[in-house]
C-alpha cells in the first residue's frame, strides 16, 4: 500500500511542481504577469514569481514527503486564494465564463484533494507512504 501512496502522492502533485517551473521560465513570467495585471493582481509579476516557489515548493514537498502537511495546507490556501482571485467566473463575460469556471472548479477541487492530505499527514503516527520526515504538525 506505501507504493500506491507515493504514486497518489507523485500523481497528485506533478501538477504543481510544473506550473512552479511554468511560472519561473522568464517568458513564462512575462505572459502571466500581463493576465496577473487584467486580473488586478498587485504587484503582478512579484505575485507570479512567489506563486511559482510555492507551487514548486509545495509540490516538492508532497511528492517528497518533506512535511508534507505543511507543504499540503499551503497548496489548499494558494488553490482556494488563485480561484477566488484568478478564476472570477462569476464576474467574466460570456466569452470567457465557462473556461474560467471549469479552473476555479479545478482548483477548488484539488484544494479539497490538498485539504484531504493534510488532514491525514498531519495525524500523529499518519501513514502517507515513504516520506523523508514526519509530519510538521502532530494533530491528535
Amino acid at each position: 500500500m506505501d507504493a500506491v501512496l507515493l504514486i497518489g502522492r507523485i500523481l497528485f502533485a506533478f501538477m504543481f511542481v510544473m506550473s512552479g517551473i511554468n511560472h519561473l521560465v522568464p517568458k513564462n513570467t512575462a505572459a502571466m504577469t500581463g493576465y496577473a495585471q487584467f486580473k488586478k493582481v498587485p504587484a503582478a509579476k512579484l505575485s507570479v514569481q512567489l506563486s511559482g516557489v510555492l507551487l514548486l515548493l509545495g509540490g516538492l514537498s508532497i511528492i517528497l514527503g518533506v512535511y508534507a502537511d505543511l507543504g499540503a495546507i499551503v497548496m489548499a490556501a494558494l488553490l482556494v486564494i488563485m480561484a477566488l482571485k484568478m478564476h472570477d467566473f462569476w464576474a467574466a463575460d460570456a466569452t470567457s465564463k465557462q473556461t474560467e469556471m471549469i479552473a476555479f472548479m479545478k482548483n477548488i477541487s484539488m484544494a479539497g484533494g490538498a485539504l484531504f492530505l493534510f488532514a491525514v499527514a498531519a495525524q500523529a503516527d499518519s501513514n502517507i507512504g515513504p516520506a523523508i520526515t514526519e509530519g510538521l504538525f502532530q494533530i491528535k
